[in-house]
């Protein structure tokens, strides 16, 4: 999905066809896209020693983290920390973009 435009540039497109989710780019920081139809949600699960950039590019999702529910629409960024139970819930059809990078602390 991804192709290398110069040294150290590389350059992806976001492609709506797939499971749901794409791996964008290798390495780090890792790099998702996250297709979600309207009423489909993952489960909650966590991503320890990861802070978390959840930029939602169209649709709708509730967005819970912990014991806090934020309802998103687009263009909305929401930045956390990934050692806390986590699970999107689309309320529309919804494409989101995630950047989960190494939490400083670690």
């Amino acid at each position: 999905m991804s192709e290398t435009a110069s040294a150290g540039t590389e350059r992806a497109t976001l492609d709506s066809d797939g499971d749901g989710r794409a791996r964008l780019f290798d390495g780090e920081p890792k790099t998702v896209q996250l297709t979600l139809d309207a009423g489909e949600s993952i489960p909650a699960h966590e991503h320890p020693g990861r802070d978390i950039v959840f930029f939602l590019r169209s649709g709708a999702v509730d967005l819970t983290l912990g014991d806090e529910t934020l309802s998103l629409a687009p263009g909305d960024v929401v930045r956390f920390d990934g050692d806390q139970d986590i699970s999107p819930a689309a309320t529309a059809d919804s494409e989101a973009l995630l950047v989960l990078a190494a939490s400083a602390s670690e």
